[in-house]
């Protein structure tokens, strides 16, 4: 069982930014697969970025690259998100989930186990 934490959301205006966090608690973070996945209004939840356990391997949806990093800290079973230049495009609901499996990373939703209950991110025009 993996529980995670997502923080950092809040209201900015277009192009700021803003750091996300994912605090995991369980398992062996250093062996966890992570991904950020974003859901707006109205709409279905997408993938964002992810990251391979040991940091090495990331990727990013084409709509954030060159925008957003995603970068974790083992010892401190934490994984991040640096949003810059914000968009109001970027504005959804932004989830963590982790993959404990050892089947590396993904884009999919069913690709993961374990979800956290999101953090608002609302960036005004």
């Amino acid at each position: 069982q993996v529980e995670l934490v997502e923080s950092g959301g809040g209201l900015v205006q277009a192009g700021d930014s803003l750091r996300l966090a994912c605090a995991a608690a369980g398992g062996t973070f250093s062996s966890i697969n992570m991904g950020w996945f974003r859901q707006a209004l109205g709409k279905e939840r997408e993938f964002v970025s992810s990251i391979s356990r040991d940091g090495i391997w990331t990727d990013y949806a084409d709509s954030v690259k060159g925008r957003f990093t995603v970068s974790r800290d083992n010892a401190k079973a934490l994984v991040y998100l640096q949003m810059n230049n914000l968009k109001p495009e970027d504005t959804a609901v932004y989830y963590c989930a982790a993959e404990v499996n050892g089947r590396g990373i993904w884009r999919t939703e069913d690709g993961y186990d374990y979800w956290g209950q999101g953090t608002q991110v609302t960036v005004s025009s």
